[in-house]
C-alpha cells in the first residue's frame, strides 16, 4: 500500500510504501469489541464498597417490644430493611482486570491501522520530527497543518519524551508509541498522525510474528 507523505508544514512530500500485513487486512470488528472491552475493564477502579448488616454500627438492642405494637416484629436496626441499616448484596471491592489474548489484542490493533488507513482524509504520514524546546506552541505549529480540534493520535517511533512533553496541554490529543499502542485511542481518534519511520516499525512489529 503507498501513502502520501507530507512535510511538518503539511506539504506533499513524496511517497511511503506501508505493509499490507498490517495495514490492508481485513477488519476484524470481534477483535476491536474484545480489545476496547479489556482496556476498559483494567482501567476500572474497583473501589465501591458499602456495609453489610455485621459491619453497621449500631447498639444491638431490640427496637421495641416484640408483640402488642401493631408493627413487624423487628429485633435489630443493623437489617437492611431499616434506614441506617446493612445493605444487602451490595458491592465490594473486586479487581475488574483480566488478560487478553495477545493473537486477539495484536488483530484489533491492526485491524483498526487498516480501517484508519483506508481514508486518507484521517490517516496521515508525516515525516518524522521532534520539539527539540519541548514547548507547546512549536508544536502546535506544526499539528495545525492537519487538525485543529478533532480527537487525534500521534504515533511516534519511539517514547519521545521532548514530544510527550510538548502535547501535554493538547487534551484531545495521544501521543503513543508504536509499540505501546492503545486500541480505544485509536478508535474513537477522528485523525490519526504516523511519523515516517513509525510506519516501517510498525510494519515489522506486527508484519513478522
Amino acid at each position: 500500500m503507498d501513502k502520501k507523505v507530507y512535510s511538518i508544514d503539511g506539504k506533499e512530500k513524496g511517497k511511503v510504501i506501508l505493509s499490507d500485513e498490517v495495514f490492508a487486512i481485513e477488519v476484524s470488528e470481534g477483535s476491536i469489541y474484545h480489545a476496547i472491552r479489556n482496556e476498559a475493564a483494567n482501567r476500572r477502579v474497583g473501589t465501591a464498597s458499602t456495609k453489610t448488616r455485621s459491619e453497621v454500627n449500631t447498639n444491638h438492642q431490640k427496637p421495641y417490644r416484640q408483640k402488642g405494637t401493631g408493627r413487624a416484629r423487628a429485633g435489630r436496626r443493623n437489617s437492611p430493611v431499616w434506614v441506617g441499616g446493612g445493605t444487602a448484596f451490595g458491592p465490594k471491592p473486586r479487581d475488574y482486570s483480566y488478560s487478553l489474548p495477545k493473537k486477539v489484542k495484536r488483530l484489533a490493533l491492526k485491524s483498526i491501522l487498516a480501517m484508519k488507513a483506508s481514508d486518507d482524509d484521517v490517516f496521515k504520514v508525516v515525516e518524522d520530527f521532534t520539539i527539540a524546546s519541548g514547548k507547546t506552541k512549536d508544536l502546535r505549529v506544526i499539528l495545525h497543518h492537519f487538525f485543529t480540534h478533532e480527537r487525534a493520535v500521534v504515533i511516534m517511533k519511539d517514547d519521545d519524551m521532548m514530544l510527550r512533553r510538548a502535547g501535554r496541554n493538547f487534551p484531545n490529543v495521544r501521543f503513543l508509541a508504536y509499540n505501546r499502542l492503545e486500541a480505544h485511542e485509536l478508535f474513537y481518534a477522528k485523525k490519526v498522525l504516523i511519523l515516517e519511520t513509525a510506519t516501517q516499525e510498525l510494519g515489522k512489529f506486527y508484519g513478522e510474528r
